[in-house]
């Protein structure tokens, strides 16, 4: 058994392990979906345990029960992140993947916690995996939001970076006038001070530490504070244009995986992989 799966390492998936592989890493298929499901509710269960056994008083009455489950929700998390490495074209290239490291760390904690009690805590890095979770349900679309974000973000960078520094030399400016319009008998005693209220006052952040006394000093302070609806709602704008732009041009996601590099989001009619190259299976 191991010598014929060492000589299919590499090679094109089919039988068991392209039935295992569709099952585990495309959601698009009913068993597919099922599996998702039931992985989401085991990691929420051993986070929910986890968090529970740190309250010293439920941790005492049921300290048993949950390393018990503990144990449970580590066999399964062991054998579904051996069933991926089995499954998987090129293990060693999965292990070191991102969610390959992801997957060893959610059971390690439990097996070094043995050695070391004190990392017991760290089996709540499960909680990255839950990542997987906008795959389920067909929410795949959430997943691609981040990566558009990110993309709309940097599209727009020099057009935020121009915005960031008008509104420094707008509180730098306002700061300095409220330093000379009320001065250090009530509260502004330095520029510094002065445009740190100017910020918190123009984010509608508002302390209150520093106030302003004076009627001219108050109508100042009021007009920053209108000024600052208009400038929170900038940034936004600019980043929203940017990902309605990119939403137009982008293809409707998807949980095909290519079997080469493991890369999801391969449209149904591909017939190559959009990062590899390599050829996709129909």
């Amino acid at each position: 058994m191991a010598d014929s799966y060492g000589e299919t390492l590499g090679k094109p998936l089919d039988g068991w392990r392209l039935r295992l592989y569709i099952i585990i890493f495309e959601a698009d298929t009913r068993a597919g979906r099922r599996f998702d499901q039931w992985l989401i509710a085991i990691i929420l269960a051993s986070i929910a345990v986890v968090i529970l056994d740190s309250v010293q008083t439920i941790g005492a009455r049921h300290g048993t029960l949950f390393n018990a489950l503990e144990w449970c929700f580590t066999i399964a998390f062991t054998l579904e992140y051996l069933a991926r490495l089995v499954c998987v074209r090129h293990p060693l290239r999965y292990a070191l993947s991102f969610f390959g490291l992801v997957d060893l760390l959610a059971v390690l904690p439990t097996y070094l916690a043995l050695l070391v009690p004190e990392v017991h805590a760290l089996i709540d890095v499960r909680v990255l995996r839950l990542l997987r979770v906008f795959r389920i349900f067909k929410l795949t679309a959430y997943l691609s939001e981040y990566q558009s974000l990110g993309r709309a973000l940097a599209a727009s960078r020099r057009k935020i970076m121009v915005f960031l520094s008008a509104v420094l030399m707008i509180v730098l400016i306002m700061g300095t006038v409220m330093y000379v319009v009320e001065g250090p008998g009530n509260g502004f005693t330095s520029i510094p001070t002065s445009v740190y209220w100017a910020i918190t006052t123009m984010t509608t952040v508002g302390f209150g530490d520093i106030t302003p006394k004076t009627d001219l000093g108050r109508m100042i302070a009021s007009v920053m504070m209108l000024m600052g609806w208009g400038v929170l709602a900038v940034p936004t704008g600019i980043v929203t244009a940017e990902m309605t732009a990119m939403r137009r041009a982008a293809p409707e996601p998807t949980t095909r995986t290519c079997h080469e590099c493991l890369t999801e989001g391969q449209t149904p009619e591909g017939q190559y992989c959009f990062h590899c190259g390599a050829r996709l299976p129909p």
